[in-house]
């Protein structure tokens, strides 16, 4: 399968089935020292287009709460357990628990307020890598 840095149109190559089983994969360090991430796969699937992780809470670390913005198309997270609090700069402080889902616009200045020690939940993007700039 080419890899994500492809400049070949990805029409010029068929799509594959993708599967990501849970035993065996582990969380790595990322964008914040107080989570762990685990990649499901989607960024080579798409060849960059979408991104998917599974985020967990590092017990005992807890967030900087800092403004800040993404350059991407799309991005949405999803609470699977625990519990995060949000401040948006176009509607304020949300707490998400399991179930709950935000998708956050294009370069909206947000930060994280707030976690549980056992937080996890899924974040989607769109595309898988891009920036984040102080705001």
């Amino acid at each position: 399968m080419p890899d994500s840095t492809s400049t070949e149109p990805l029409a010029a190559t068929p799509a594959r089935t993708m599967v990501r089983h849970a035993a065996g994969s582990g969380f790595d360090g990322g964008l914040r020292a107080f989570f762990e991430y685990r990649d499901l796969g989607i960024r080579d699937a798409t060849r960059g287009a979408f991104g998917a992780h599974v985020i967990r809470a590092v017990p005992g670390r807890h967030p900087e709460p800092k403004w800040h913005a993404h350059d991407l198309a799309f991005q949405m997270v999803y609470v699977l357990k625990g519990w995060v609090r949000f401040e948006y700069e176009d509607i304020g402080e949300v707490e998400l628990r399991p179930g709950d889902c935000v998708h956050q616009p294009p370069r909206v200045r947000h930060r994280e307020v707030a976690h549980s020690d056992d937080l996890e939940l899924i974040e989607i993007t769109g595309p898988a890598e891009f920036d984040t700039v102080a705001a």
